[in-house]
């Protein structure tokens, strides 16, 4: 059958996300990881960890299943999950939050924030503003509800957005501002600054506010300083997490959006239609991580900061400037000097060579970025630090051994 283009082709060909003939285009991180099989390398690419959660969280999933509770749960979530939502808001945040009419459960964060794009978007003349670098499923889902994608770059040293960038960038064409906070891949964390700015935009635009927060727990000497915590802010700003990160259950997808009652209906209204449910056992198992105590969520930190620590000292052993994250699974490492050493152009090809040369496998940076853009970005490498101490020192000790 002949291919016909459709606005999602249009879309998403004009964002590079499918070839000329509309096919779609492989991925840097299945290039990646295949090239990390095929060498029997140390896979640091990818963004999940390779330790299960609290044993007691599991637990419950399994008592979930056992006892009966693998049908559909309810269309907004589980009563038990939605009300650890909500208490985890006005426990960590101060936020209220009514579990009833202000909390979607979601299959995972990037579910939320497919149905709160296309929820939210009007038409083609909508524009969506990210932060760039950006995680990737951003394009893709502005390019599904057939908006333009309008980026402010991070800029370095600590991938932070210039005010005036910003300020270019939201018009009264923005019908949405996606905060990603702390920030995949750079591990930025916004400064109150900027969010300040981000919430007076959106107030003068009259622009919705998204926020993809799934590190929430995962900064490194400070704590989450969530915009939805503004009063100014509340009513513009939906936000969305999950306990894939919080609680190394990354497969479970269970995410949630929480906001305004007007603004969780119409996500809701959408994602009835795209997986209706999902992960019926798995929500009082997450509910019952949310309730855990202020030891485990501090030690998530820490312990996830202590990783970053010995990534980075076979980074720089290696000849990579390393970015130090202030909070989330990964580091951003400047090539430059190693790229010249060996003799390759950027960060692409040093990555495509690392899993035979290194036995490690990571990503460049420009596999977040969009393509005029990726010369700012050329010699930059994010390598994932959410895995157990031991493949982290090994890698380092391989990486390390990239440099000699």
């Amino acid at each position: 059958m002949r291919h016909v283009p459709g606005a999602w082709s249009r879309a998403a060909r004009g964002a590079g996300l499918l070839g000329p003939d509309g096919t779609g285009i492989p991925t840097i991180f299945a290039e990646m990881s295949a090239l990390a099989v095929e060498h029997g390398a140390i896979n640091l690419g990818q963004g999940f960890p390779d330790e299960d959660g609290p044993a007691v969280v599991l637990e419950a999933a399994r008592a979930a299943i056992a006892s009966g509770g693998n049908q559909y749960p309810p269309g907004r979530g589980t009563p038990d999950l939605r009300a650890a939502i909500s208490e985890h808001q006005a426990r960590f945040y101060g936020i209220p939050v009514d579990p009833d009419r202000e909390v979607l459960v979601t299959a995972g964060a990037t579910e939320a924030l497919a149905a709160t794009l296309l929820a939210l978007i009007d038409g083609p003349d909508d524009e969506v503003v990210v932060f760039e670098p950006y995680y990737d499923a951003y394009a893709a889902c502005v390019a599904l509800a057939g908006a333009r994608l309008v980026t402010v770059p991070l800029r370095r040293p600590d991938f932070q957005p210039d005010a005036d960038d910003l300020r270019r960038a939201v018009t009264d064409r923005t019908r949405v501002i996606l905060v990603n906070d702390p920030h995949n891949p750079t591990g930025a964390v916004l400064t109150e600054e900027v969010l300040d700015e981000v919430v007076r935009l959106a107030a003068r635009h009259d622009a919705v506010i998204v926020t993809d927060e799934v590190y929430e727990h995962l900064v490194f000497g400070a704590t989450h300083a969530p915009i939805a915590r503004r009063e100014e802010a509340r009513e513009r700003t939906l936000t969305i997490s999950s306990g894939g990160k919080t609680f190394s259950t990354t497969g479970w997808k269970i995410g949630w959006v929480t906001g305004p009652a007007e603004l969780v209906d119409a996500v809701l209204a959408v994602k009835q239609w795209l997986t209706y449910v999902n992960g019926g056992p798995f929500q009082p198992a997450i509910a019952v991580g949310l309730h855990l105590d202020d030891g485990f969520f501090a030690g998530l930190a820490s312990t996830l900061a202590d990783k970053h620590e010995v990534l980075a000292a076979g980074l720089r052993a290696a000849g990579f400037d390393v970015i130090p994250p202030r909070g989330g699974y990964f580091t951003v490492a400047d090539a430059a000097d190693l790229c010249d050493r060996l003799g390759v152009a950027d960060a692409d090809a040093l990555c495509r060579l690392m899993p035979a040369r290194a036995g490690v496998a990571a990503i460049p940076l420009t596999a977040f970025v969009t393509p005029e853009h990726r010369q700012d970005y050329a010699t930059l490498v994010r390598f994932a630090a959410c895995k157990r101490v031991d493949v982290i020192e090994e890698a380092s000790a391989r990486l390390a051994a990239l440099g000699r």
